[in-house]
């Protein structure tokens, strides 16, 4: 188990960050609600993030961050707080991960390295890929083409789809492994059984 985050715990202080809550409060709270949950933050980090090394270090930030969050209002959803946080400082690392620094550029311009623009043959290849995909996705039933296209284009979880459908989750995994699967035969010409009045 790993101890609350040290950030003024049991001094009597509050933070400067506090509003009305009072850090003994708050370590009650953290101790009841959210260390409990360690081992479901462990397992969305392990399955989000790549590094393994760097889990430890991410589950430390994402207490730290809770901790500090309910020294100025203590969430009254522990859990979804606890992964929308992950999930947040998960992002952060993602973005921080992918700026490259104003001397990288500008050391590749010294070097003469090329640009990776694409030419106009990947332009015409890419664009004839598309209208395949489109012709692909318009020969999917209705309902499973819009599934697809929410999950796979969109990028929204199946929760969403399903609650924006109205249609269970079941359902939802069920039409977006048979578009999946109809797309792949499509697009490598095997055959498909799709169906249409779904």
């Amino acid at each position: 188990m790993v101890e609350t985050p040290d950030i003024q715990r049991g001094n009597g202080q509050k933070s400067d960050m506090s509003a009305d809550t009072d850090p003994a409060r708050v370590d009650a709270w953290f101790d009841r609600e959210v260390l409990p949950l360690e081992a479901l933050l462990m397992q969305y980090l392990e399955h989000n993030w790549r590094n393994r090394s760097d889990l430890p270090d991410l589950r430390q930030e994402v207490y730290v961050r809770v901790y500090q969050a309910a020294l100025e209002n203590i969430p009254e959803k522990p859990r979804q707080f606890l992964i929308a946080t992950a999930r947040n400082l998960l992002i952060d690392r993602v973005r921080h991960e992918q700026v490259i620094p104003i001397e990288s550029a500008a050391d590749l311009e010294t070097l003469g390295v090329a640009v990776d623009t694409p030419g106009p043959e990947r332009i015409v290849m890419a664009r004839d890929e598309l209208r395949r995909l489109q012709a692909a996705l318009d020969r999917l039933a209705p309902r499973v083409r819009e599934v697809v296209v929410l999950a796979r284009i969109e990028g929204l979880g199946r929760s969403e789809i399903a609650q924006r459908l109205s249609i269970s989750e079941v359902t939802v995994s069920s039409y977006l492994t048979q578009g999946i699967c109809a797309l792949a035969d499509i697009l490598h010409g095997e055959p498909s059984n799709i169906r249409r009045s779904t």
